[in-house]
């Protein structure tokens, strides 16, 4: 596929997706996530071990283009709820569920589906000018794109219904004090931050970032018996793994070790 709504980049085990539609704030149109459900696809094709998902300009995403489905006030309008289900719940799904570490880069603002799929990653790297907007209400909508699972998990009730009834912005600064993303850091030194953890991530061991991501992830649907016997089945599984023995040689040898993500 030629992609005219992201980049796309895979090297040194690295994938780095950017949402390219900057004069419109990178957001959503049906074409961008045919594209993007096809850049993934081609992640998990080339084993990379780390996705990078930014965005291009002055912003990460500005959510779904309302002129891309757009409906006069006299009309009955659309229906979103297949919207979500054909394109928005399994874009988060993929990225919740993909078997590797996905760092967002959020460059500016994330608004709307924009900030939810921000938040959908497994760490948020934000720079100090990044604001993230829960912008549904001011359409008349609820937060989507998984917003009413992921915003009271990370930051509590009150400040879910605080961000989701009134739309207010929040800096990034907030943000981290919120335990809303991972980190904020100075604009200039974003790409920086984002590169060594990806480059980090590039070289560790796939597997076990992989089971952790996805136990952490569903240990909220079990009890604590049962998380127990899934850390137990897991835990055997990972020990029979080339990184585990890797793992356990270089520490014993003192050395750097050398994980191939098998």
């Amino acid at each position: 596929m030629a992609y005219e709504t992201i980049l796309l980049d895979i090297f040194d085990n690295i994938a780095r997706l950017t949402l390219n539609r900057p004069d419109r704030l990178n957001s959503f149109t049906v074409q961008m996530h045919d594209e993007v459900r096809h850049a993934f696809n081609e992640i998990v094709k080339a084993n990379a071990r780390v996705v990078v998902l930014t965005g291009a300009g002055r912003g990460f995403c500005a959510g779904q283009d309302l002129s891309d489905r757009a409906v006069a006030p006299t009309e009955d309008g659309v229906d979103l709820g297949e919207s979500l289900e054909v394109r928005y719940n399994p874009l988060v799904k993929r990225i919740a569920t993909l078997e590797m570490p996905v760092i967002c880069a959020v460059n500016g603002v994330a608004a709307g589906a924009g900030a939810n799929i921000a938040l959908a990653c497994d760490i948020v790297i934000a720079a100090r000018s990044a604001k993230f907007i829960q912008s549904f209400a001011n359409i008349g909508l609820i937060p989507d794109s998984g917003g009413t699972w992921t915003l009271p998990r990370t930051v509590g009730l009150t400040r879910a219904l605080g961000m989701a009834l009134t739309g207010e912005p929040v800096n990034a600064e907030r943000a981290e004090s919120f335990g809303m993303i991972w980190k904020c850091v100075d604009d200039d030194k974003l790409i920086a931050a984002t590169d060594a953890l990806a480059a980090k991530f590039a070289s560790a061991p796939t597997k076990g970032l992989a089971a952790t991501k996805k136990l952490i992830r569903e240990s909220a649907l079990h009890a604590f018996e049962q998380q127990l016997l899934l850390e137990r089945d897991t835990q055997r599984r990972l020990g029979h793994t080339h990184d585990y023995r890797e793992g356990v040689a270089a520490f014993l040898e003192k050395r750097t070790p050398n994980f191939t993500g098998h």
